[in-house]
């Protein structure tokens, strides 16, 4: 890469029905704030980053929005992507994003991890991931 040129994660966008109502169930989960929000877009960035910083969860507010299928289905909405979060203990972050909106999906594949789904559909992942917190690379999840 060219030294002159710059490039650096802004975002990770999510489409939904509801900018400023997904963004507080990320900022809930995350224990985030909500560094803007106007009628189309909200966004969710680390505390006392505040506005402008990066990177963010951005969330488009588009009114043809249809979550997808998960698992994928023949002829249905697929992911194109999805959210991975490590945690230090899966059963209390599970129950952790249920009280803050989202559902357990019911199809799982693994006891290291769970498929949840966000207020709009979009599937995530609690990541039981221990080894993570204790690392110098913890902060840059």
């Amino acid at each position: 890469m060219d030294d002159e040129l710059k490039i650096k994660m802004y975002s990770f966008t999510l489409d939904c029905i509801d900018a400023l109502d997904l963004a507080k169930f990320y900022a809930a989960l995350l224990n985030w704030e909500i560094g803007f929000s106007n009628e189309e877009w909200a966004c969710v960035c680390a505390p006392g980053t505040g506005q402008g910083t990066y990177p963010g969860i951005l969330f488009q507010q588009n009114p043809e929005y249809k979550p997808p299928v998960w698992p994928e289905e023949p002829e249905a909405q697929q992911q194109m992507a999805h959210l991975d979060f490590a945690v230090n203990d899966l059963e209390k972050a599970v129950r952790y994003a249920i009280q803050c909106g989202a559902t357990i999906a019911e199809d799982q594949f693994s006891d290291n991890w769970r498929v949840m789904f966000d207020p709009a559909g979009h599937p995530f992942c609690l990541c039981q991931m221990k080894d993570i917190f204790g690392s110098a690379n913890f902060g840059l999840l």
